[in-house]
């Protein structure tokens, strides 16, 4: 039985706070705000060594970069989704199809997922997604269009939202809906 890669980190700046990127022998398996619930704890960071010089990280860094410049629309990076169950590795696969500027549902996407009846369970693994952004669980909203939760804090949902060009539903809605 061969032993896990181990993961290595980048921390990176955006305009909506730090990042830490992590990546396996397989591919990208983390793209965590600070803070952000459901991810790994700034002692777990810790103990990732910090990989300046990866490729991979490299390449992911100058990804996101140019996301959040206007200038990336999708993303072209290997992923290491194997840390969920295949219940959650299904959701997070299907969180790829959603096409930048555009939104689904919870229930479309469980209904995608021939799971129609699995919306919280959906749900509660969408909010698992451990690659933020790059897997874009930003995209799933509510069933009238609303803001719903988001790990890593429901501004910064609206704010990826609105830099993808998403028609968002009035600014008045998104008070009603807290985290």
């Amino acid at each position: 039985m061969g032993t896990m890669t181990p993961i290595q980190s980048l921390r990176i700046d955006s305009p909506l706070g730090p990042i830490t990127l992590a990546a396996s022998g397989q591919g990208v398996c983390g793209l965590w705000f600070d803070e952000q619930r459901h991810g790994p704890t700034a002692t777990q960071i810790a103990q990732w060594p910090h990989s300046p010089s990866s490729p991979l990280l490299l390449q992911a860094a100058e990804q996101v970069h140019a996301y959040f410049a206007g200038q990336r629309r999708s993303f072209d990076l290997p992923l290491d989704l194997s840390q969920g169950t295949a219940f959650q590795q299904a959701v997070w696969q299907a969180l790829l199809s959603v096409p930048c500027g555009q939104h689904e549902s919870y229930g479309q996407l469980a209904a995608q997922l021939n799971k129609p009846r699995a919306v919280r369970a959906l749900g509660a693994a969408v909010g698992r997604n451990p690659v933020s952004i790059i897997v874009p669980c930003h995209r799933i909203l509510g069933a009238n269009g609303q803001l719903t939760g988001y790990a890593g804090g429901l501004w910064r949902k609206e704010a990826l939202l609105r830099l993808e060009g998403h028609p968002l539903a009035t600014p008045e809605t998104s008070l009603f809906f807290t985290e």
